[in-house]
């Protein structure tokens, strides 16, 4: 786990070592172990190592022949793919998993990329050819953002590394803006930051040093094309041997390794996989939780897997103190505005799990691969009502019936404002509106905002983007239409949020659950078996169940990691968030409607998102636009 950085000067004249050097400093969180820095006329990288792998002769950037990579993440059938080149004829003089992206690229060119397993984001120089590849893994696990102009073309693990050049502004895209506020990311290539831009996950691209041309490549998308000839049974037998697997090749380091427990499904599960394989004594887990009441502790749940596989168990209780201690520091490490509080105790379980390991295991993923989020029964709730009203069949509309979901429902219990919501208005609307309305956060959002602020507001523009994905040809069923935006959109997001809060404390974080040989399985499968009577993630729980508690497997108040942000607002962090959401600085930037602010100060719900929704936009101003 790194921090890269790469200059390319279209003009042919030499990077400057210390440009490099300024932009690897604005990230040297990324990689406290070591650097290193490759210049070669019109191209040069930098690199900042966090040691993992071959901590002995690993270091980057890293040539072999007329090729030069700077590489940042890990690629786990690393062991595999060297025993492979070197039946091919291929020596090495590392055992790093950086030499054999360096020795695929020889043998496979460009198309190395679709052989990795791992998480990874790279540039590599090849000379002979006048081309530097710029490659990201397949979910977006790891993160590349690139910037261009006429004269040059800049990439960094981070923005504020491409900020840091000295010659790139900070200026607000407000497409990307609206689309924040109404999905809390950006969809597609955009950032919030005007002129830079983010390789997506499963692309890469090629950019010609003579023509300046950028030739981007898709090497691979979720697939949803349906196996009809495989059983249940064999589905579950290859999703419990994925598992296992994923976990074993995701556990190779030669660093202390442990997990986040939260007391989740996935967590738990990956946390049981793993204690059980691993070998270096009692397996260390990380679990956060606040101490104002239940509804805000999971720790139950987490002390319950803990046990069951003797793990060692350490828990972290963040305060309201902490909160306003670290709030500037994590919207320094975000780049952009998070949508939800929940970055404050990751970030808090991750510096606590840094004082004890070096690489942690999580379970983020699995929602939008198993089929985890409530949304989908909501919507599927509906669909059950119209089919036993309108006495419709068809499978790729309806692939539960009223009588199949009602054991499920119960898991609605604590989302009454959200059926309230959904069913307001729209009722039995095409399949693309109705789940639009489910992932649609701009509602509230929009009356914090000025007049003039919501007349740039266009929801059509957002709901086309929303479109474009949703609508995937392959996506014949509601079910695979909803897990498909989710994972192609929503998910790069939450690994967004995953990786700086890790990296901020020079922590590797690893997602077991997104190995992409399981993705393919599961898109495969028919979408009755995934989604049987509207159970979420119903296969996922058979093949793992004998790996978790029953408490765990079996429960029905999903909880995330809500922050009791509503209560620290009647006390602790009022003035601090009254002096910043009302200050003469953020009057004066026109954007937020104080009234609007004022009453939401005092009236913000239980585990409400829009006083930290508002916080992360203004401080997002402040630590970055206003300063440029």
């Amino acid at each position: 786990m790194c921090g890269i950085v790469g200059v390319v000067h279209f003009d042919g004249t030499s990077v400057e070592q210390p440009v490099l050097a300024r932009m690897a400093h604005a990230i040297a969180h990324r990689g406290p172990d070591g650097e290193g820095a490759y210049v070669c006329g019109q191209v040069g990288f930098y690199h900042k190592r966090l040691s993992i792998i071959d901590l002995v002769s690993g270091d980057q950037p890293m040539t072999a022949e007329d090729v030069t990579l700077v590489f940042n993440g890990e690629i786990y059938n690393y062991v595999e793919l060297r025993e492979q080149l070197v039946q091919r004829g291929h020596t090495f003089r590392t055992t790093s998993d950086t030499e054999v992206i360096l020795r695929m690229y020889h043998e496979y060119g460009e198309a190395c990329v679709e052989q990795l397993n791992g998480m990874f984001a790279f540039l590599l120089h090849d000379r002979s050819k006048n081309i530097v590849l710029a490659a990201r893994d397949h979910f977006g696990i790891k993160p590349l953002y690139f910037y261009s102009d006429e004269r040059r073309m800049l990439f960094g693990s981070e923005i504020k590394a491409i900020l840091a050049h000295g010659d790139v502004k900070a200026g607000v895209n407000r497409t990307s803006l609206n689309d924040y506020l109404t999905f809390q990311f950006v969809i597609g290539e955009d950032t919030l930051f005007e002129n830079v831009g983010k390789v997506l996950p499963g692309y890469y691209h090629v950019v010609n040093l003579k023509s300046r041309d950028v030739r981007r490549v898709r090497y691979w998308e979720p697939s949803f094309v349906i196996d009809p000839y495989h059983t249940e049974e064999y589905f579950l037998v290859e999703t419990r041997r994925l598992l296992e697997d994923s976990i074993r090749i995701q556990m190779r380091s030669d660093v202390p390794v442990g997990a986040y427990l939260s007391g989740g499904l996935d967590s738990s599960i990956v946390t049981g996989f793993a204690a059980r394989a691993y070998q270096g004594g009692r397996f260390k887990t990380f679990t956060g939780a606040f101490d104002e009441g239940p509804a805000f502790d999971e720790r139950p749940y987490a002390r319950a897997v803990a046990e069951s596989v003797n793990a060692e168990m350490h828990t972290i209780m963040p305060s309201a103190n902490d909160f306003a201690d670290v709030l500037h520091k994590l919207v320094y490490h975000m780049d952009e505005p998070v949508a939800g509080p929940g970055l404050f105790p990751q970030y808090m379980v991750s510096r606590c799990a840094a004082q004890h390991v070096k690489v942690v295991l999580g379970g983020q993923g699995g929602d939008e691969i198993f089929g985890g989020y409530t949304r989908y029964l909501v919507a599927y709730l509906e669909q059950a009502l119209k089919g036993a009203i309108f006495e419709t069949t068809e499978e790729q509309e309806h692939i539960v019936s009223l009588k199949s979901i009602i054991p499920n429902l119960p898991v609605l219990r604590a989302y009454e404002p959200m059926l309230t919501q959904f069913w307001r208005s729209g009722l039995f609307e095409p399949m693309d509106r109705r789940y639009f309305k489910l992932v649609d956060r701009s509602a509230g959002a929009l009356s914090l905002f000025t007049d003039d602020f919501r007349s740039g507001y266009e929801t059509d523009s957002a709901f086309a983007r929303f479109q474009t994905v949703f609508n995937h040809s392959d996506t014949l069923s509601y079910y695979n239409k909803m897990t498909h935006f989710d994972m192609v959109a929503s998910l790069p997001a939450l690994m967004h949020v995953e990786d700086r809060a890790s990296m901020a404390s020079s922590l590797e974080s690893r997602v077991p659950l997104l190995d992409r040989r399981l993705v393919d399985l599961v898109t495969s499968m028919p979408p009755k078996m995934k989604f049987k009577g509207g159970e979420l993630k119903y296969l996922l729980k058979r093949a793992a169940r004998d790996m978790v508690p029953d408490q765990v497997i079996d429960r029905k108040d999903k909880m995330g990691f809500p922050v009791p942000l509503h209560l620290w607002m009647k006390d602790r962090t009022r003035d601090m968030v009254t002096d910043m959401l009302l200050s003469s600085r953020a009057r004066e930037r026109g954007i937020f409607d104080t009234k609007e602010i004022e009453k939401l100060l005092t009236n913000e719900g239980a585990f409400g998102r829009r006083v930290w929704g508002a916080l992360s936009i203004e401080m997002w101003f402040r630590q970055f636009v206003d300063q440029s």
